[in-house]
């Protein structure tokens, strides 16, 4: 089978939903060009944005704390703990353990937080519960086991926002590293209806204690500003993943883990093994062609890179997945079953799709137009 590749990134037609134009240029880089020049700023653009979110900040603040950040010890959120620090700030930095933390996402997360000062509080996920959920989405076939990672932590942050009446809460999400992902390797990380649905097929444990949020309160949140202010410093800035790493190097003798997301010990053996095998895609080719598109590397770098294997060192491989089968209660033989066996499409189970595709409908006939 033929595997056409993007002339300008590296991203391919292993993603079914890819168009290419006729100068063989996939809709992601079309995409790009269009939006980029919203997220360019000169200097005096740049430093404006920022004085103006402080005065944002501070002008929502209600008691000790002037706002909420996620810090999963990766880059994006701690360069935006930096940028916060920077800033003056005094934000609650919350950290989500669902017991699958590496060593290096801890020992940058307790660096940052004993040169900030910043209070940290850690929502220690029930791991019971969270492994008999995991356990359910390998046993349901769906492509998007890490979405009840994401779902809890946006739900474990707006808990924590309430409790403390912290209005703003800020977010490392950001157009430069994170342009667009395909469609069909993922799937909405806060269908609540779709994780219940999957577990009551699967599950085995009653779950008293996971950090749900139904779909209509998240968009609420997030489209219409009720119950938290959703602000994204990364895209006011000129960010770049290179300089970020640099700068936390410097500041905090902060260290790199390897690939986008391989904080994480589940994520890592997820995205370098279980998706690739299992599902045909590698993210690397979205990660790395972001990055081309953000002109921190070239094109021929990210495909060398793409020709080394995911896992180049067998033992840390068989060390990894002997870990993560034990931990969650899996024998060799139901591994080897579950990855030879058919991918389930999300929407198989219950799922909330029809309600945001009308949240959204509606989000954009009522949101206010530039002219």
């Amino acid at each position: 089978m033929n595997v056409q590749v993007c002339v300008n990134c590296v991203m391919d037609t292993s993603d079914k939903s890819i168009v290419f134009n006729e100068m063989g240029i996939c809709n992601y880089c079309s995409s790009y060009e269009e939006k980029k020049m919203q997220y360019i700023f000169s200097d005096k653009k740049e430093e404006q944005n920022i004085t103006d979110l402080k005065n944002r900040i501070f002008k929502r603040k209600r008691n000790k704390y002037d706002s909420l950040i996620g810090l999963s010890g990766g880059v994006d959120s701690s360069y935006l703990a930096l940028l916060a620090f920077k800033m003056g700030l005094n934000p609650l930095c919350v950290h989500f353990d669902n017991g699958w933390n590496s060593d290096t996402a801890l020992e940058n997360i307790q660096k940052i937080i004993s040169k900030t000062g910043y209070d940290l509080q850690t929502y220690v996920i029930n791991w019971d519960e969270f492994r008999d959920l995991q356990r359910s989405f390998f046993k349901a076939g769906v492509i998007d086991i890490e979405m009840i990672t994401d779902h809890a932590i946006f739900a474990s942050l707006f808990k924590i926002r309430k409790k403390y009446k912290i209005k703003t809460v800020l977010s490392g999400t950001n157009f430069a590293t994170e342009q667009d992902m395909p469609p069909n390797w993922s799937w909405y990380k806060m269908d609540a209806k779709n994780i219940k649905s999957i577990h009551k097929n699967f599950g085995e444990l009653k779950l008293k204690t996971f950090p749900f949020m139904n779909s209509l309160k998240w968009e609420m949140i997030k489209r219409f500003q009720l119950g938290g202010i959703f602000e994204e410093p990364l895209n006011l800035i000129n960010y770049s993943k290179n300089n970020a790493i640099s700068e936390l190097n410097s500041f905090f003798d902060w260290n790199y883990y390897g690939e986008k997301h391989y904080e994480s010990v589940f994520t890592k053996f997820y995205q370098a093994y279980v998706l690739p095998v299992k599902f045909n895609i590698d993210k690397r080719k979205v990660h790395y062609s972001d990055l081309i598109r953000n002109k921190e590397i070239s094109r021929d770098e990210a495909l060398i890179k793409l020709s080394t294997p995911l896992y180049p060192d067998k033992h840390e491989f068989n060390q990894e997945k002997a870990y993560i089968l034990k931990k969650l209660g899996f024998s060799n033989e139901f591994f080897l079953e579950y990855m030879n066996s058919i991918p389930i499409n999300h929407s198989y189970y219950k799922t909330d799709t029809k309600m945001i595709n009308l949240l959204e409908r509606l989000y954009y006939f009522l949101k206010p137009r530039k002219f």
